[in-house]
């Protein structure tokens, strides 16, 4: 495992000690409806990404957003105490982490998930804590309705993905899921607990979606519900060439007449079982046949994902027909398309049989070094050949997803940053190999990354890291741009002390004016 690379250090060890000495008194004066756990701080210093490891002084178990507002509290009355929300620990490089400080676990608050009606529209009002499995199962289960835009794995809380964007294939229709919520309640770096809306609290409202834990810390979202359908059939088509998939997977987003869900990858021309053909079928009955393949076929193939969503009482030649239509138009490899047909729920959650395996054969706990950026489709095909067919060609042990989104159903009022264009490509590294257990190989993989990033920067490519980490102030200014003032003038709105989300390495916590 790699050593943390960089840390907040307090500037002596004697501001150390102090600090440490001064904790559980602080602690104590909280008066939490919740708990402290001094026993777990090591689950609280680490994160899925496995890349980092840091020492917190205490895991605050919460019970309401009350309490969240307490630690805040106490963090702004001392010295130089910083406060870290920590949803299922997903993060790849330690931004739910504090060094030193405090970690609220928002798993522990009391998951509320209830459906409400407005103004002939139905919202979920959930906790922030909550899982979107639980949000999916409640409201698919109990209401037959369901959020309109998803992840890919729902195993993550609500908060931690409103904090910076949520994405999957639903996207290119309704947006992340930061454009489909109405309302928040949100507890600020200044330890104010305000709900917000476009309408009440405006400029917290958007700052905090996409805000990366910068101006508070979510406790409550409004998410807007549709009706849910019974069944999908989920389907995957094979391209040779780059131009042709993005071509047809451009064409699929931008047609009013499309599917409802569209996603796309790349994959090794091999029998590699992880990285080649053998990880396109959707079941095991199903065989890819390379013979299939153009003879001039290169080192990597490409994938179109597709969904059509239907209720189980719709004729399966209506379904057939739809579904041929818009195949119809596509220039896939003949023979080279897998579908099947799965409830709504297990497409939906398709990512936790993919968890269940991991963690059977006990890659779940390796390190997972991914590296997730979006790039305008201005540059996407010279990415295609610098990266994917080059940096690339033998694989990342995982997924290589690439699709395209549209900068039209994101809301700019937000604090998410991305390319200049109306199309641009969401591009997700997703390594999962046991041999990455090992640290040498981790760190190659690092670097591999670092590679990619200054690949595209040497290339001048139009691209932005989506759940950015960086090193420096001045990468965070290239990431934000002329977005940038903005946003530190909102960080010293509602956390002027830069109390929030140490992790990102955004700002350094400043004294007690």
């Amino acid at each position: 495992m790699i050593a943390c690379l960089e840390r907040f250090l307090p500037e002596t060890e004697t501001e150390t000690r102090a600090e440490e000495d001064v904790v559980p008194g602080l602690c104590k004066s909280l008066e939490l409806t919740g708990s402290i756990d001094y026993g777990s701080v090591s689950i609280a210093g680490k994160d899925f990404g496995g890349l980092y490891a840091v020492k917190p002084l205490a895991f605050i178990l919460p019970s309401a957003a009350d309490d969240v507002e307490r630690v805040v509290n106490a963090a702004v009355r001392s010295p130089n105490l910083t406060v870290a929300a920590r949803g299922n620990g997903h993060s790849i490089n330690g931004q739910a982490m504090a060094d030193r400080g405090l970690v609220i676990d928002m798993r522990a608050m009391e998951v509320r998930i209830e459906v409400v009606s407005c103004n002939g529209s139905s919202y979920v009002d959930v906790s922030g804590g909550a899982l979107w499995e639980d949000v999916l199962k409640r409201c698919v289960l109990g209401f037959g309705l369901a959020p309109r835009s998803w992840t890919d794995f729902l195993g993550l809380t609500v908060g931690g993905t409103l904090s910076n964007a949520g994405i999957s294939g639903q996207a290119f229709r309704y947006g992340p899921q930061t454009s489909n919520v109405t309302e928040m309640e949100v507890v600020t770096g200044k330890a104010e607990t305000l709900v917000c809306s476009e309408t009440e609290n405006s400029e917290l409202f958007f700052a905090a979606l996409g805000g990366l834990g910068q101006f508070g810390i979510i406790t409550r979202a409004r998410v807007l519900l549709q009706p849910a359908p019974d069944m999908v059939r989920w389907i995957r088509l094979v391209y040779a060439e780059f131009d042709s998939f993005a071509r047809d997977a451009e064409s699929l987003v931008t047609c009013p007449d499309s599917f409802d869900y569209v996603e796309g990858f790349v994959f090794v021309n091999s029998s590699d079982p992880v990285n080649g053909w053998p990880s396109v079928p959707l079941s095991p009955e199903q065989r890819f046949g390379s013979d299939r393949l153009p003879r001039t076929a290169g080192s990597v193939l490409y994938c179109i994902e597709v969904a059509l969503h239907y209720k189980s009482s719709d004729d399966a030649s209506t379904v057939d027909t739809a579904v041929s239509r818009m195949l119809g138009r596509l220039g896939f490899i003949e023979g080279l398309e897998f579908h099947v047909d799965v409830s709504y729920m297990e497409f939906i959650l398709r990512v936790k049989r993919v968890e269940e395996h991991a963690r059977a054969n006990g890659i779940w706990d390796a390190p997972h070094p991914w590296l997730n950026m979006f790039v305008s489709k201005r540059d996407i095909a010279d990415f295609d050949r610098t990266v994917f067919k080059k940096i690339l060609k033998d694989g990342v042990g995982g997924p290589m997803l690439v699709y395209p989104l549209l900068r039209s159903k994101w809301d700019d009022r937000t604090s998410v940053v991305i390319p200049e264009g109306e199309i641009f490509y969401l591009v997700a590294l997703l390594r999962f190999d046991p041999e990455y257990r090992k640290a040498s190989t981790v760190q190659k993989m690092v670097d591999q990354n670092q590679e990619i990033k200054q690949c595209c920067i040497k290339n001048g490519f139009d691209f932005k890291l989506y759940l950015p980490h960086y090193q420096s102030e001045e990468e965070w200014k290239r990431h934000f741009g002329n977005r940038w003032t903005r946003f530190v003038e909102m960080k010293a709105r509602f956390d002027p002390m830069a109390i929030l989300a140490p992790g990102q390495r955004i700002f350094s916590r400043s004294r007690q004016p």
